[in-house]
């Protein structure tokens, strides 16, 4: 378990200031987290909902957990009340779904809106094309109001081309930043979730403000 502090710790080294370590603890026991809760890790992501909800019960209360995987709209239950941010709305028929609940429910939730930019067709997320043709300023404000739009959240191909990754990660931030530039009244729109354990030192290159690391930790 000493590893898994000397990780954390080494990643830290390198995180320039205002980028967050989100620790990507799916499938790993429940002893891990602690060790990395005792090391100073206070965010955590998972990717499956049962998983989620159970580490939520069983850890200290002051982590904030993040959600990444895709999720089904009738597993809201076990995620809305307790994640910290969701980073991983990848459609509005997810963003209706998770504003009904909340507006049933008296809660806010916090998201980032997934953006597929990457070779592979299985990703899930908004195309370019999609996420650039809305008004998010407005739409958050009229149809989803329990909803704060904080960001986006993206991947790069999984790949060994470093050119490739790059670009991935540039084109990321330029939706990034016409997002921001086109809607001011987005005032909660500042998170750029870009970088797992194989490419995050080129995330950060890119202005990420997370980085989503598992394996490299744990």
């Amino acid at each position: 378990m000493s590893d898994i502090a000397a990780n954390i710790n080494d990643i830290l080294l390198d995180l320039p200031v205002g980028t967050r370590l989100v620790a990507v603890s799916k499938f790993r026991p429940v002893e891990e987290l602690e060790a990395a809760y005792s090391a100073g890790q206070r965010f955590f992501a998972e990717s499956r909902p049962a998983e989620f909800f159970s580490k939520v019960e069983a850890l200290p209360k002051d982590i904030e957990w993040h959600f990444i995987g895709h999720l089904q709209t009738n597993k809201l239950k076990l995620v809305v009340p307790y994640a910290s941010l969701i980073q991983s709305v990848d459609s509005f028929h997810l963003l209706d779904a998770i504003q009904r609940f909340c507006a049933e429910n008296g809660l806010n939730c916090n998201v980032l809106l997934e953006v597929h930019v990457a070779m592979e067709e299985t990703k899930q997320g908004f195309s370019e094309e999609e996420i650039l043709s809305v008004d998010w300023g407005n739409v958050q404000r009229t149809e989803y109001p329990n909803v704060r739009i904080c960001g986006i959240m993206g991947m790069a191909s999984n790949t060994d081309n470093t050119q490739r990754i790059d670009a991935d990660f540039c084109k990321i931030k330029e939706i990034f930043d016409k997002i921001k530039s086109a809607n001011p009244g987005l005032e909660h729109f500042k998170e750029l979730s870009i970088g797992m354990s194989h490419d995050w030192k080129t995330a950060i290159r890119h202005g990420a403000t997370m980085v989503r690391i598992g394996s490299a930790i744990f």
